[in-house]
């Protein structure tokens, strides 16, 4: 009997010290909240937790200092000096950091699991055979709904997932692609989307409802643009650069608004880090930042050629004193601080900056 009572679901009470009732909720010999909502995360450097410490490539690494130090004392594999977007947005939700899809334990997938692979693409052409692309991620999410199944049943699983929340960020490493001059912005931009598209269907397909679709930044004003680009030039962001981004941008957000049109539940927040970036980079002082411009750790103008940790072509770098007054770690991405910015708008921005959901509306839908 009681070996029974762990593969089915039930209601339990738990006494606070404050005298509150809290209903639990129990799958198998997890107990949870019974308003409980678990994020799946997908996508690239910018989300990556570390599954490509797990997987043979070059150059789409930050196991190795100086990544990782600020936070976790230790490299984790986070492009960043610490915590990176998804583990401010578990903090907010009430959930544990996510781990790597790959990270090699035993892994429950109650409270989601972060599938994210730096350098991946939506097309399956970017960075093939070095990274997880997103539409093998989204193979990986099809193993989770099998092995959660298998654990709690059809029942329990189809509410798990139903009520998750689906976070999704890719499309930066396909516009650094050589063949991408190969196309117009308008063809090249229309593959991208149209790849994002159909694994977010995939994902409803499985059950999802629920989806946190972040836009492409202000790919100009990145150290690393303005530094192969600009020289030894000073200068502002580089427009030219940043239009393929307001292209996807566009694009992406009329799909989005035809997907709550074509198919019923879907939900979704659609954050505009274009603007958002490009504010926090040019004005770092209005949110508590320094320098917006130059990357803490890198060498060359802006600290923009990508050698932070001297692991790649390039060997030489500098490392600033202090990582939380910068926008950028290295030439490409957040510090732990530009992150936390990034994502408590994401979380509990008004419609100026996220909509139609929030991700914190999401969380309690």
């Amino acid at each position: 009997m009681a070996s029974k009572m762990l593969h089915f679901c039930f209601l339990i009470f738990f006494f606070l010290s404050y005298g509150i009732l809290i209903p639990i909720k129990c799958l198998g010999n997890t107990c949870l909240p019974k308003e409980h909502v678990a994020l799946f995360v997908f996508g690239d450097s910018l989300f990556d937790v570390g599954n490509n410490n797990y997987i043979n490539t070059t150059g789409s690494q930050a196991n190795y200092s100086p990544y990782g130090e600020t936070f976790f004392n230790y490299p984790t594999g986070r492009f960043s000096n610490g915590r990176v977007i998804p583990d401010f947005v578990a903090e907010y939700a009430k959930l544990p950091l996510l781990q790597p899809y790959l990270f090699p334990g035993n892994q429950q997938y109650v409270n989601g699991i972060n599938f994210a692979s730096a350098g991946a693409g939506a097309l399956v052409e970017t960075n093939q055979g070095l990274v997880i692309g997103l539409k093998t991620q989204l193979t990986y999410l099809k193993n989770v709904k099998k092995i959660l199944r298998q654990r709690h049943g059809d029942k329990e699983t189809t509410t798990l997932l139903s009520k998750a929340v689906y976070l999704i960020n890719i499309g930066f490493d396909d516009y650094l692609q050589e063949n991408s001059s190969l196309y117009t912005h308008q063809k090249y931009v229309s593959m991208v989307v149209g790849n994002l598209t159909t694994v977010i269907k995939g994902i409803y397909d499985l059950g999802g409802r629920k989806f946190g679709i972040i836009n492409q930044p202000s790919l100009g004003c990145f150290p690393t643009i303005k530094a192969y680009v600009n020289g030894t030039k000073l200068g502002s962001c580089l427009e030219e650069f940043s239009a393929i981004a307001e292209v996807h941008n566009t694009m992406l957000s009329v799909e989005l608004q035809k997907l709550k049109k074509q198919i019923k539940g879907f939900k979704y927040s659609y954050f505009n880090l274009f603007d958002l970036s490009f504010e926090v980079i040019n004005n770092p002082s209005k949110f508590g930042l320094k320098e917006g411009g130059v990357a803490c750790c890198g060498s060359g103008p802006y600290k923009g050629y990508f050698s932070c940790g001297g692991k790649r072509e390039v060997k030489d770098y500098d490392l600033c004193k202090n990582p939380s007054d910068y926008v950028f770690f290295d030439s490409v991405h957040p510090t732990e601080s530009a992150s936390k910015i990034f994502s408590q708008f994401m979380w509990s921005g008004n419609q100026s900056i996220t909509g139609p959901y929030n991700l914190k509306s999401l969380f309690e839908e």
